[in-house]
This record gives C-alpha cells, structure tokens and sequence, in this order.
C-alpha cells in the first residue's frame, strides 16, 4: 500500500514537471506579451546589409523587439525595414535608402522626430561581396559605404540638442573621407588610430579557406612574398594596408584573444562581466579624457615579442572598447567592436525573461560561437543604455 502510495506521488510529480516543461515557452511569451511597450524613436544606420539575414543589426533589433521599444507610429522595429543604409533585394538586386537623399531641412526634421541614433555599421557593400565571389578575399570596388556628409550632419545635430548618440566598429574607418573623418573625431573628442584588427581561428591558408586574401598578400608584398604563420591569433590592418600578425607561440602565447576589461563600475551600471574574451573585429581608438570616460578597455595579450612588434608600428596594445561622454547631457557611446554583428536566432525575441534560457542558445564549447559575446555582453550593454536613454524623453 505504501509503495502504491509512493509511485502515485511520484507520477504526480513527475506529471507536474512534464505540465512545466511544456507550457514553459507559453509563459515566457505571456511574460513578454503582458509587458508594457516604451516608445523611443531611433534613427538606425546599416551600410553594411550584404544578404537578407540582417545579421550585421539583428543583435539591436533582438533587444528592441525583446525590450518591447516600439517606433513613432506604435509599431516594433522591423530587421528588413527600419533602417537606413542598404537594402539587399531579389535577384541581385539593392536599393540604397540612406540619408545621402536627405538635405538640410529633412535632416533638421529628422532630429526633431528622432530621441535617438545608432550606427551599426557603414563598411559597406563592395562588389566581390555582392556578387557572391567574396570567397576570393580580394579587395573590390566600393558599391555603397562610408559615413557620408548627411549622416555626420545627422549625427552633429543630434548632439547640439543633447540626444542619445550610439556608434560602432568602423563608423569613421575606410572607406569614409578623411575630412569627415576628422570631423567626427573633433565633434566627439575621438580619434582612430588608423589600425583594425581580428581574431582569425587559424593563418594557414589551406586550413582556413576564409582567410582573406588581401590579408596575407599585403604582408607578402612587405616580407619578400613570405607568409611564415599557420596557427590561430590575431591580425592588425592599418588604413595603409599594413598588416601585423600576433600568433600563437610568436607574438602571444596560449591566451590568443582580445579581452575587453570593464571597469567596476561598468560591470555594475551596465551588468558586464569584468573580463570577456572577444573574437571578432575591433578598430583601435583614442579617447579625449577631457571630453570621455573608458568603460571598458581592449586588452592584447602580447608576450614581450608581441609588445616589441606593436611597438615598431606605435600600435598600443590597450585601448578603449566603450567609451561614453562625460557630459550627460550629450549622451554619447562609441564601441569599438563589430558588436551588433552576431548570428542570433530571431525566434526567441517575444520569449520574456532571457536570463531565465539563455544558456540554453549558448555554445560554450564553440569558441567562435560570437552568440556568447552577445548574451554575455552586448545584449546587457545595450540594454542598459536604452534605459538609460528612455529616462531622457
């Protein structure tokens, strides 16, 4: 009788987990369903669109979908519409829709309309990508790219009246015009270096057939056509195509990525952990330390080779991966990584609670998987200055 008894209350249980399980999808979406929408208008600049995966902004549209951020009229962002820049279409097709075809008085209404901006990438559609050969690695004539004169008028207006301003990798990088460059470096107390650089899985050639070719060509013309490297590490490129290689075992040693050290106070104000291994591409910036604040620094994890390497070129091996203005009342970010470029599954966007499954999206044993960087880092940063900048409007 008791063992009767016993298997009853465990089938219940066990009934009772089962019920738990499977209606646990159904809760998250009510949980996300029931939760108020937060209208915050924000001018998004995408260049970069090279397919319709949207993979280059689909990390900020993950958190304004998931955070439940809606537009002007009431609706939600959408990956495929709401942005500016370019648009892949059928049949290799495109229709670049940037603000190039605004003048100043549609640029100043922009600014009234808009509390906030962001620039996730203006590298641009070159034409081996576009028409599918960018397996060959080479460099290629440029379709559509680079901050224009509207965007950094856009941009200039939107700091005079003190709204939310969020830029990324590579906003003022090739190929934007050196007097724009400059002057986006005076407006907001920055400055590139003229240096990018990326994590690669490994330099064999063979090994690695997504090893661009411009990369180990440039160093062959300076090396007397050698190209000596084959384990994994990273690689520098300077605007003059000047290539350093810090590999494993020359240069670095096991410890082979970027790692983005964040300040205590960063780690509480914007829920990121104080050290994270990065592995994707980044562009060496300066700071004003009159006009910002380093959140969080880049680190090279150079042996004494390395150091002397980097050195040779002036290249520092620390320097900032967040920086934030000092003045609130201008709030401004620039983060000098590739960071809303993640492959994340947009499913899982009206799932409330993402603390609560994440590890379940999550492939630690994949190093390359660039979704941890997201759930680790990116999506609490953002998330963090979007609230931030919702208590503005």
């Amino acid at each position: 009788m008791a063992v009767s008894v016993l298997k009853k209350s465990i089938w219940k249980d066990l009934r009772f987990i089962i019920l738990i399980i499977i209606f646990f999808p159904l809760w998250l979406w009510l949980y996300w369903w029931l939760s108020p929408k937060t209208n915050l208008s924000i001018a998004i600049i995408d260049k970069t669109v090279l397919n319709n995966r949207y993979q280059e902004h689909n990390s900020l549209f993950w958190i304004l979908g998931h955070e439940k951020y809606t537009k002007r009229n009431g609706g939600f962002y959408e990956p495929n519409k709401s942005y500016y820049g370019f648009f892949p279409l059928d049949s290799n097709k495109y229709r670049i829709k940037g603000l190039e075809r605004f003048d100043q008085s549609k640029l100043d209404q922009l600014v009234k309309d808009c509390d906030m901006v962001y620039v996730t990438d203006t590298y641009g559609i070159y034409t081996e990508e576009w028409h599918q050969l960018a397996v060959l690695g080479d460099r290629s004539s440029l379709i559509y790219g680079g901050l224009s004169k509207q965007d950094l008028s856009f941009l200039q207006g939107m700091h005079k009246v003190g709204k939310l301003i969020v830029a990324e990798f590579n906003t003022i990088g090739s190929p934007t015009a050196d007097p724009i460059r400059n002057e986006f470096e005076k407006e907001f107390g920055v400055k590139w270096s003229g240096w990018n650089g990326r994590y690669f899985s490994a330099f064999d050639t063979i090994k690695n057939p997504e090893l661009p070719k411009w990369l180990y060509r440039n160093y062959q013309r300076d090396h007397n056509g050698e190209w000596p490297f084959k384990n994994d590490g990273i690689a520098l490129v300077s605007k003059y195509d000047e290539i350093i290689v810090l590999e494993r075992g020359d240069g670095l040693d096991q410890d082979v990525y970027a790692h983005i050290i964040s300040t205590p106070s960063t780690q509480n104000n914007f829920g990121v952990p104080k050290d994270f291994k990065y592995n994707y591409w980044f562009d060496i910036m300066y700071a004003d330390p009159l006009v910002n604040n380093v959140l969080s620094t880049f680190e090279l994890p150079v042996n004494e080779k390395g150091k002397k390497l980097l050195s040779d070129y002036k290249v520092p091996f620390s320097f900032p991966a967040v920086i934030q203005s000092i003045d609130a009342k201008k709030p401004f970010y620039y983060l000098s990584g590739d960071f809303s470029d993640n492959p994340i599954n947009m499913k899982t966007v009206q799932f409330g609670g993402a603390p609560l499954y994440k590890w379940m999206l999550i492939d630690y044993d994949d190093k390359l998987d660039r979704s941890v960087f997201f759930w680790n880092f990116y999506r609490p940063m953002v998330t963090a200055i979007l609230k931030d900048g919702v208590k503005k409007y």
